[in-house]
């Protein structure tokens, strides 16, 4: 029998992976916080993958942290400041050598969890898959990407990949998921702030050329320094390809603030301006833009970090 895959949170990409999985028949389980989180999604009935206009509901097991059942296969799904606290609720659960698959924006809590618990083997996941919900315990499969996976500490590919292959999860492993991760923080420095600031859809963005320019350089450096040049090559080009071809879309912390919620911006944008402090480049557009961003953060509400 397949190993079960415990999915830590029902976020939308905790959602897309988990329906995805229980559609091929792979044994899945989702973990909720709370038990009135628990409560509510037995009365929901299970999760909703809305595809193509189409409706499917699938009434996969939920549990609470606290529960008996051990983990050998821990995808955690949730926001990258919630990481490390979600994985040490279900910590004492975790077998030996479980792998704990990490699928958060920015950089930092990867490396939080890996560092806490270096006995289980962490597998680092970049996603450029779209998903929303328009309600809990449903999920908008909004737009399809890829799904990058790989170990810093390990370039053997798991056997499992093919579970994801069979369960429609568009996969494909690599033995350099930082230099990703670091491209893909860049271009979220880059865009993200910005559309907050502005109150403005992507698109928006290119009417601040001058301002995307000096960011986009700031950050080539700043990657260059963590010897990234990879992540670095023609960061510009790819952030106003992407502004231009995501021009009608809100961000997704455009789309965060929006509804209140807590935004990852200590992974995303401090952690590139930390990286400058450490490296001792100068990097004063993005120090400036940290600073905007916080005051309006707290302007509006919401934790600075």
């Amino acid at each position: 029998m397949s190993t079960v895959w415990h999915v830590l949170g029902a976020g939308s990409l905790g959602c897309l992976w988990a329906t995805r999985l229980s559609r091929a028949a792979i044994p899945v389980r989702i973990i909720l916080r709370t038990p009135q989180r628990l409560a509510d999604y037995r009365a929901a009935g299970g999760l909703r993958l809305i595809e193509e206009s189409q409706t499917s509901l699938y009434p996969i097991t939920a549990e609470l942290p606290t529960t008996a059942e051990p983990i050998q296969r821990l995808l955690v799904a949730c926001k990258a400041y919630d990481a490390e606290t979600a994985v040490a609720s279900v910590a004492e659960r975790l077998l030996p050598g479980a792998e704990i698959l990490l699928l958060q924006n920015g950089l930092g809590s990867q490396q939080a969890v890996a560092a806490r618990w270096p006995s289980s083997r962490c597998i680092f996941i970049s996603s450029t898959e779209g998903g929303y919900r328009p309600a809990d315990f449903q999920v908008v499969h909004a737009g399809h990407g890829e799904n990058w996976l790989g170990d810093p500490l390990d370039q053997r590919p798991p056997t499992w990949l093919r579970d994801l292959a069979t369960a429609g999860i568009p996969c494909d492993w690599t033995a350099d998921i930082e230099t990703r991760l670091w491209r893909k923080l860049a271009i979220n420095c880059a865009i993200n702030p910005l559309t907050v600031l502005y109150g403005c859809r992507n698109g928006e963005l290119l009417a601040h050329r001058e301002q995307l320019s000096q960011l986009c350089e700031e950050l080539r450096r700043v990657l260059m320094a963590c010897n990234q040049a990879e992540a670095a090559h023609a960061l510009e080009d790819e952030v106003l390809r992407i502004v231009e071809a995501t021009a009608n879309n809100y961000s997704s912390m455009h789309q965060d603030v929006r509804s209140g919620r807590r935004t990852e911006i200590s992974f995303l944008l401090g952690h590139a301006c930390q990286s400058a402090q450490r490296q001792h480049v100068r990097a004063d557009e993005l120090n400036a833009l940290l600073q905007r961003l916080q005051l309006f953060l707290m302007q509006h509400g919401l934790p600075p970090d």
